[in-house]
């Protein structure tokens, strides 16, 4: 299901100049209203992106990469990571926090339906709440299946409209009303109400699976996240007739965290620990400042019904809402714990 795009040349097919002077005026607050937006939720998204990316992927292109947000989980020793984007200033920012010597994912200016890439010369593209932006889609997917060899992986994750149900009032109100309003935190609140209407244009992801299907994407696989406001999808480019997948060539490095059992890398290890243990204790501290948060406001409310009456509904509402979220704080605040106690070793 898919809403009509209004008059805006951000809707344009090939709109790539306009997209890129909107990002360009929203790179210094972007990934703070994207925490906003997404309820903090959009870390967690992006490494079951990674997830998505086969561990032998020499080669893997994230196409409107941004400021580089999806960079640091797709590093390996041995891989060749390359984030293209048509926005100057999110690939100034991207460089600043991501570039750097050795295996460092490598930026650089382009259109994504003119790859400045060989055909079948990467082993993996994902693509991170960027691909509502690419009109014609159709078009877009087949430059994507040029660069990507046979068998490579196509690893989607995109904000979703609001499929039938009794959420989707909420969830449409969300993009049509709360998105712009936090949008006026931005220095171009235009660029929230894109973003909004943008989603619902987009659809539920069902148009899209039918033009993965048409572009010669199979194996399709769907998980949705926060009762559908977004989904990630993966997908095989399949052979076409009388191609073939490329015979595997020498290993340059190894790509995986135990070769540093060998000897090979033990430096890249330690390093990404330390860097995803001080991840995972950033979210624990917002995690427990918000559940503290939580439990107080549910003891307000609490003290509030004394002096007050309310309707007995509001009442159960209040209750229902303020509970809820304190019980759900607190879980992830736990599952954080237990993870910043004990990290995972090695993959």
């Amino acid at each position: 299901m898919t809403s009509s795009p209004p008059d805006d040349a951000r809707f344009a097919p090939r709109a790539g100049r306009a997209m890129a002077d909107m990002f360009d005026g929203v790179t210094a607050r972007y990934d703070a209203l994207n925490r906003l937006m997404t309820l903090g939720q959009d870390g967690a998204w992006r490494r079951a992106l990674w997830r998505a990316v086969p561990e032998d992927a020499r080669v893997v292109l994230d196409l409107c990469t941004g400021n580089g947000a999806s960079l640091p989980g797709l590093r390996r020793p041995g891989r060749t990571v390359l984030g293209l984007d048509v926005s100057l200033g999110m690939l100034e920012a991207a460089r600043d926090e991501h570039g750097g010597p050795g295996w460092s994912p490598r930026v650089a200016c382009a259109d994504a339906f003119r790859l400045p890439l060989r055909d079948a010369s990467v082993d993996a593209v994902t693509l991170a709440f960027g691909l509502r932006n690419l009109r014609p889609r159709a078009e877009a997917l087949a430059e994507i299946a040029r660069v990507l060899r046979p068998g490579g992986t196509l690893a989607v994750l995109e904000a979703t409209a609001p499929r039938p149900g009794p959420l989707a009032p909420l969830h449409r109100f969300h993009l049509r009303r709360v998105v712009p309003l936090l949008g006026r935190l931005s220095p171009d609140p235009s660029a929230y109400r894109y973003l909004g209407e943008s989603i619902l244009e987009f659809g539920d992801g069902t148009a899209f699976e039918a033009a993965l299907s048409a572009a010669g994407f199979g194996g399709v696989r769907r998980r949705r996240f926060l009762l559908g406001a977004s989904a990630l999808w993966s997908a095989r480019r399949e052979a076409s007739r009388g191609e073939h997948p490329p015979a595997a060539g020498p290993v340059v490095h190894s790509a995986r965290w135990d070769a540093a059992v060998r000897g090979e890398i033990p430096r890249a290890r330690a390093a990404h620990d330390r860097e995803l243990r001080a991840w995972v204790g950033g979210q624990l501290a917002i995690s427990a400042a918000l559940t503290a948060t939580l439990a107080w406001s549910l003891m307000s409310f609490h003290n509030m019904l004394r002096e007050q009456i309310l309707p007995e509904w509001q009442s159960r509402l209040g209750w229902l809402l303020l509970g809820g979220g304190l019980a759900a704080s607190a879980l992830r605040t736990a599952v954080l714990w237990k993870r910043f106690r004990d990290p995972p070793t090695g993959r």
